[in-house]
């Protein structure tokens, strides 16, 4: 918990300064304030925990039982499962999903029905898990071939700025954002232990160098993904 509260100190101190030094005024309800800053210390610390007791040991072990088994495509399957399943989960993701729904039936792209704006969602919202499953397959891909990843990301992102140059305005900044939320709170810790436990299992592989690197995939293609989205739709 204290390892928490330092974590959030410098936030709760700008907001703090900010709130008496610049806009001069006390917060609203700040009895209310002090619980939910509470509540959020208790969550992050439990939420730590979980990740320490659960997800990485569950990602490492999977990753090694898989390279044991020797199958390459119950593990592409089970990393693109992974993938899929863990962003169509992420709360970050069903929120941006949501709220661009409202944008575009406000602003008459979509039709203002709950139906229009509900399908609307739901697939951006799979158009990213997709992308993100896709994304997590390639990782993997390149850890057991030992592709090098700067050139892959070169290449995403250069497909990236060529596929915006064609998708409409309004799904752009959209679809940036999208690569960000999908690397929240569920995906990043099964992913990142996935990829650590598979580098750890196969030989000649380096956990520190060949472990990282699928977050930046799930980033890149949500992007593209989305961009296509954007002009089929």
């Amino acid at each position: 918990m204290l390892g928490s509260l330092r974590d959030l100190a410098p936030i709760i101190l700008v907001i703090a300064f900010f709130q008496i030094f610049v806009l001069h005024q006390p917060p609203d309800n700040v009895l209310s304030l002090l619980i939910g800053t509470l509540f959020v210390v208790l969550g992050l610390t439990f939420f730590i925990f979980g990740l320490e007791m659960g997800l990485f040991p569950i990602g490492e072990s999977m990753a090694h039982a898989f390279a044991r088994k020797g199958s390459i495509f119950w593990l592409l399957a089970f990393a693109f499962a992974l993938g899929f399943g863990t962003t169509v989960a992420e709360p970050a993701l069903i929120a941006i999903s949501e709220e661009a729904s409202e944008v575009a039936a406000d602003a008459g792209q979509i039709a203002a029905t709950e139906d229009a704006m509900e399908d609307y969602a739901t697939g951006l919202r799979y158009t990213v898990a997709l992308s993100v499953g896709l994304a997590i397959v390639i990782g993997v891909l390149r850890i057991l071939m030992n592709w090098s990843i700067h050139y892959m990301i070169m290449v995403g992102y250069i497909i990236v700025i060529i596929v915006t140059s064609f998708a409409p305005a309004e799904i752009i900044g959209i679809a940036y954002d999208s690569g960000g939320v999908t690397t929240s709170t569920i995906t990043v810790p099964l992913v990142t232990a996935l990829g650590i436990g598979l580098a750890s299992s196969i030989s000649g592989r380096n956990p520190m160098v060949d472990g990282f690197g699928l977050i930046a995939f799930a980033s890149l293609l949500p992007i593209i993904f989305v961009l296509v989205y954007g002009i089929l739709i």
